[in-house]
């Protein structure tokens, strides 16, 4: 099969290799769509991965093509989704449901190898069936949904609630829209690039703002859910100060440089008594859990808008320079899918 193979940062090169080998309790599945996920650019050019070479990818959907002996409930021809995570279902955190807390976790696309390639060796356990007639390019982006989904309930929003969504990437596009869902009474949507603005507005947020500044002045007084989805520093110690009295903000970004907050921004938080979560991966008990479930059914009857946030569909020969035109930021991108077997 044609795979991309991370032979370290910045290294990818895009070769043959075998298929997988599937064991008893395992499922071949033939790569429909796989996303690029806002971790697998420093990944892949410069903070690089557990061992070399490496098949990165892990938000992706597919068909199930072959079965081992023990597994049951699936069929060729099956569409599935694979959470990325897997467990190990045996440690405290994951006998009491906290599966995203797994302290023993494997991970494809990091660990083991993902989805930028045509086949995947998937355990049983760790493929989600999908609703009759889902695209499958719309089953490879449940896990920024669910992960925005995960923010959310951390926070308890409410109807009526004024949100603030931080960063205007797939993952804050989804938590625009879970906010809403939720019955929020308005939400911003804050990215300092005006066309990701305007997708957060086709998203569904009443506001938005290219600038903290421009945020700050539409916060009157602050918003009560904020959910920060782009990792950066400016962001991350803006939350706080758009937080109101009592104001829950859950951190779904990860950040690559140090994060500091000023000694205006810690009063903020102190002052207005304000709740701040973390908030990691996606998954719940049962396995993969209702951010998962909940997902795929909002996707398959369209109360979930995804589709105009793809900018790029391509195929395995463009992994290469892609995620260097992607950390460079000489494309302007939303979701980025490879189809690993499209003609």
């Amino acid at each position: 099969m044609t795979a991309a193979l991370m032979y370290e940062p910045g290294d990818v090169r895009v070769e043959q290799v075998d298929i997988p080998a599937i064991g008893p309790g395992d499922l071949l599945v033939k790569v429909a769509a796989c996303g690029v996920c806002g971790s697998d650019i420093p990944r892949m050019n410069f903070s690089g991965a557990y061992r070399y070479p490496l098949i990165c990818g892990h938000e992706f959907s597919g068909h199930v093509v072959d079965a081992g002996g023990s597994v049951s409930g699936f069929s060729q021809g099956d569409l599935v989704s694979v959470p990325p995570l897997l467990p190990c279902r045996r440690c405290a955190s994951c006998t009491a449901g906290n599966f995203s807390l797994c302290e023993n976790y494997d991970y494809f696309g990091s660990r083991r190898d993902g989805a930028y390639a045509q086949y995947v060796d998937v355990p049983a356990d760790n493929a989600l069936l999908m609703p009759r007639g889902l695209d499958p390019r719309a089953a490879a982006m449940i896990d920024p949904s669910a992960i925005a989904l995960h923010a959310v309930l951390k926070t308890n929003l409410t109807e009526g609630k004024r949100v603030g969504v931080l960063g205007a990437g797939p993952i804050g596009l989804f938590a625009v829209q879970w906010a809403k869902i939720f019955g929020a009474g308005e939400v911003l949507a804050l990215d300092v690039n005006e066309q990701k603005a305007q997708m957060a507005r086709d998203a569904g947020a009443d506001l938005t703002a290219t600038s903290a500044e421009e945020a700050l002045d539409q916060a009157g007084r602050g918003f009560d859910v904020i959910i920060e989805t782009a990792g950066v520093p400016p962001t991350i110690a803006l939350a706080p100060n758009l937080a109101a009295r009592h104001g829950a903000a859950a951190f779904i970004g990860i950040p690559h440089s140090p994060v500091e907050l000023d000694k205006a921004t810690f009063s903020a938080f102190l002052r207005r008594e304000i709740s701040l979560h973390g908030s990691w991966n996606s998954f719940s008990a049962p396995f993969p859990g209702s951010e998962w479930t909940d997902s795929a059914a909002r996707l398959a009857d369209g109360s979930l808008r995804w589709e105009f946030m793809i900018t790029h569909e391509l195929g395995l020969e463009a992994v290469p320079l892609t995620m260097k035109q992607l950390a460079d930021r000489s494309i302007f991108s939303s979701k980025v899918l490879f189809l690993p077997n499209a003609n």
